[in-house]
C-alpha cells in the first residue's frame, strides 16, 4: 500500500517532467543546442497564465485553458527570435550556445523580477480542477494531476503525428538526421531550424502553465526543473520520443518511491547516484538512432 500511495506522486512528477523535457528533445535531443534558458521560457509560461487571470481579468477556468495556447505562443515566438538572432551563428559549437543561452536565462529572470517582483504569485485552480478520485480505498489522484497527466500524454501524441504524419515533421526529422543530404534534396534547412525551436520553445511555455496547479510561479520557476529534464532527455536517448516518455515516468517513480524512504535531501543523491550508474553501464540512453553502418 506504500507503493501504491507513491503511484499518483510519481506519475505527477513523471508528468511534469515530461512537459520539460519535450521541448529539450528539439532543441537539444534532435539540434544539439544546449538551450539553458529553457527553463526560463517555462517560467514565462507560468506568468502568461498569471497575466490572463490577475491582469487581465479572465476566470480560473478561462485563464488556464486560454494560457496554454497563448503561452505556447508566446514562448514558441521566444524562442525563434532567440534561434534567429542569435543561436543560428552558433550551431556546432555546443559550449558557445550554453554560455549564450544562460546569459539569456539570467536576463529573462531579471526582467521577471522587474516586472511581477521578486516574492512568488499563485494562479488559483479552477473549480472542476479541485477534488480528487479514490483508489484502492486509500490512494487518492487530485483532478489537477490528472489534468497534467492527460495534457502530457496529448502533447506527446500531437508531437508524434507532427513527426510522422506532416511533411514539415518528414522534413525535419530529415534535417536531424542528414542536415547535407536534407539540404541538396530541397529541403529549406534554415526554416526547418526555425520551427524545431520554435515548437521545442512552445512546449516549454506548456509546461509553465502546467506547473501552475501544483505550486507558486517565481522568477526561479525553471531552475528546479530544468537539470532534470535534461536529465531526461539524455536517459532516454537523444532525440527519442519514447525514451522521453519512458525515462520521464521512469525518474519520477523513482523521485517519488525513493523520497518515501528518505527526506528530499539524500533523496535527490540516491537518484543522482542511481542515473550516473545507469548512464555509466548505458551512455546512450534507454534509445538510440538506428542506422545502416558500413563494416
Amino acid at each position: 500500500m506504500e507503493v501504491l500511495d507513491q503511484l499518483p506522486i510519481g506519475l505527477a512528477i513523471g508528468a511534469v517532467l515530461l512537459l520539460a523535457a519535450l521541448g529539450l528533445n528539439f532543441t537539444f535531443g534532435q539540434m544539439g543546442v544546449i538551450n539553458m534558458a529553457h527553463g526560463e521560457f517555462i517560467m514565462i509560461g507560468a506568468y502568461t497564465a498569471f497575466v490572463l487571470h490577475a491582469w487581465a481579468g479572465l476566470g480560473s477556468s478561462h485563464a488556464l485553458l486560454v494560457a496554454l495556447p497563448v503561452a505556447f505562443a508566446v514562448t514558441g515566438t521566444l524562442g525563434w527570435l532567440l534561434e534567429a538572432g542569435l543561436i543560428r551563428h552558433f550551431y556546432g559549437r555546443p559550449l558557445d550556445t550554453l554560455l549564450l543561452t544562460f546569459g539569456i536565462g539570467m536576463i529573462l529572470q531579471q526582467a521577471a523580477r522587474d516586472t511581477f517582483g521578486a516574492p512568488n504569485v499563485d494562479v488559483p485552480a479552477p473549480d472542476w480542477l479541485t477534488g480528487g478520485i479514490t483508489l484502492f480505498d486509500s490512494v487518492r489522484i487530485h483532478h489537477s494531476r490528472l489534468f497534467i497527466l492527460a495534457l502530457a500524454l496529448v502533447s506527446v501524441v500531437a508531437i508524434a503525428l507532427y513527426l510522422h504524419r506532416s511533411t514539415a515533421g518528414r522534413q525535419m526529422r530529415a534535417v536531424i538526421h542528414n542536415r547535407d543530404l536534407a539540404a541538396v534534396s530541397g529541403v529549406d534547412t534554415r526554416r526547418v531550424d526555425a520551427t524545431t525551436f520554435f515548437i521545442g520553445s512552445g512546449l516549454a511555455g506548456i509546461a509553465g502553465v502546467a506547473l501552475t496547479l501544483i505550486g507558486p510561479t517565481g522568477p526561479t520557476l525553471g531552475t528546479n526543473y530544468i537539470v532534470d529534464a535534461f536529465l531526461v532527455v539524455v536517459i532516454g536517448g537523444l532525440g527519442q520520443l519514447r525514451g522521453t516518455v519512458v525515462a520521464a515516468f521512469a525518474l519520477g517513480l523513482l523521485n517519488a518511491t525513493v523520497e518515501a524512504w528518505a527526506d528530499a535531501s539524500l533523496a535527490k543523491l540516491l537518484v543522482f547516484a542511481t542515473i550516473v550508474a545507469f548512464l555509466q553501464a548505458r551512455p546512450q540512453g534507454l534509445f538510440t538512432v538506428k542506422s545502416r553502418a558500413l563494416t
